[in-house]
């Protein structure tokens, strides 16, 4: 297991990606335990992206329930269907959501984000077990290479 991330904020946001990978492998690779692999996963990319939020929701009956996260409090419990997380786990597709002020039903947990990224994760029957959710503070900082990125990161999670 890794015990030290290398960060190297030089690089353009891909090269940073690629350095990152592999180092989540190793840091959750062997690990059995969720909340385990999502504190540190949401830690690795806080501390790599200085992004506003990062953190995880669990899945838990019929909502989302605040799981392992980095950056200020967050709304505790969210709906099926219900904001970008939830309507990213009822459509189990990934999300990007350049203004959050254009998404019907956007759910302000802070009122200081301003862009969103949502990506499902999947047990091995395809079920959603939870969901990453990336918020930025400033526009143009989220976009498609995060998306397709942090679709790979989360599938090494579960």
């Amino acid at each position: 297991m890794a015990e030290e991330l290398i960060v190297n904020s030089n690089l353009d946001k891909k090269q940073q990606y690629e350095i990152l990978i592999p180092q989540l492998k190793a840091l959750v690779q062997g690990e059995k335990d969720l909340v385990a692999n999502l504190a540190n996963t949401s830690a690795a990319l806080r501390q790599t992206f200085n992004w506003f939020w990062v953190g995880f929701y669990i899945v838990k009956n019929d909502e989302l329930v605040l799981g392992p996260f980095q950056g200020t409090i967050a709304c505790t419990r969210i709906k099926y269907g219900k904001g970008v997380c939830g309507t990213a786990w009822a459509s189990q597709k990934s999300m990007f959501i350049p203004n959050v002020s254009e998404f019907p039903g956007h759910i302000a947990c802070s009122s200081l984000s301003v862009a969103e990224i949502v990506i499902p994760i999947f047990n091995s029957q395809d079920e959603v077990v939870a969901v990453l959710d990336v918020d930025s503070d400033k526009f143009d900082v989220l976009d498609e290479t995060d998306v397709l990125y942090l679709e790979k990161i989360c599938g090494l999670i579960y």
